[in-house]
């Protein structure tokens, strides 16, 4: 089980509107698509069509809702043994997006805030399992997961997003902060430090590599300082290029590339979800990524 998430999973409702709301205003759309998404699924997902062996360990309602969310995982062929059927209701986000592509979007965390270290086994988290998380899940219990997987060896990876509140000493303990540039001004303020690559390490003493978009990503380890350039393309949505970049990162680091190399093979998969639209539907393959690539 080289890669496992333990992260959210969402059902996305999208609809294209000719206006976003303004409150107390009802706007009339043509229709709508009931999309999987949810940063851990996303995450999951791309880490599974990049090639790694994936699995995810979330939560869902015992809905109809958990259909949606749950079909982008099961078509990566990602492993759900250690997903949680619960009483919530499977989260659901609408997102309401407009002609110019911006977008408003309300999430119902539903199931996601019954996600459960626990869920996961130690036998688990031995060395040779990259473990990735996000923060759409209590933040305690990625603390909970962060500190035993720690202690049985596995590499873990965090990725910031959203911007939340999470023990100091879990972050600490992680291999590798992954953050925007966003999320990184979060933290910083929180630290009293640099919004940058260095500054996080200083005061954390971990590897960090904060995202740039257009601009690239940045990373800062015990070994020194690189940047990655981003590749330009004609952008569709964004959306899922951030999930797409933490997914292949992890696939990457799994069959061994350095942190510089993963990190460019995860900016091209970014690239290339930008060119898509929708999250876990626009997630690239291993042989797109190194055509690309090439």
């Amino acid at each position: 089980m080289p890669v496992l998430v333990f992260g959210s999973v969402v059902a996305d409702l999208v609809f294209a509107l000719p206006a976003l709301p303004a409150p107390g205003v009802t706007v009339l759309g043509p229709g709508y698509a009931a999309l999987p998404g949810g940063k851990g699924a996303n995450q999951a997902v791309a880490a599974a069509l990049d090639g790694a062996a994936t699995a995810f360990a979330g939560a869902v309602g015992a809905d109809a809702m958990a259909e949606v969310a749950l079909a982008g995982l099961r078509g990566a062929g990602v492993d759900l043994s250690r997903l949680a059927t619960v009483e919530a209701p499977t989260a659901c986000a609408a997102v309401c997006v407009d002609p110019g592509g911006r977008n408003q979007i309300a999430v119902g965390s539903g199931a996601n805030l019954a996600a459960r270290a626990r869920q996961v086994e130690d036998a688990a988290l031995g060395p040779a399992t990259i473990l990735l998380l996000q923060m759409e899940v209590p933040p305690a219990e990625n603390a909970a997961l962060v500190r035993r997987a720690r202690a049985r060896g596995a590499r873990v990876l965090l990725n910031l997003a959203p911007a939340a509140e999470i023990d100091a000493a879990a972050l600490r303990a992680l291999d590798l902060l992954v953050a925007n540039e966003h999320e990184a001004a979060w933290l910083a303020a929180r630290l009293s430090c640099a919004a940058d690559a260095a500054g996080l390490h200083r005061a954390l003493g971990i590897d960090v590599a904060v995202t740039l978009g257009e601009a690239g990503a940045e990373a800062m380890t015990a070994g020194g300082a690189f940047c990655v350039p981003a590749f330009p393309v004609r952008a569709v949505d964004t959306t899922g290029a951030g999930d797409a970049w933490c997914g292949v990162l992890a696939a990457a680091l799994d069959r061994g590339l350095p942190l510089e190399a993963a990190m460019r093979r995860a900016s091209a998969a970014a690239a290339l979800a930008c060119t898509r639209p929708g999250a876990a539907a626009a997630m690239p393959a291993a042989a797109e990524t190194e055509r690309f690539l090439a």
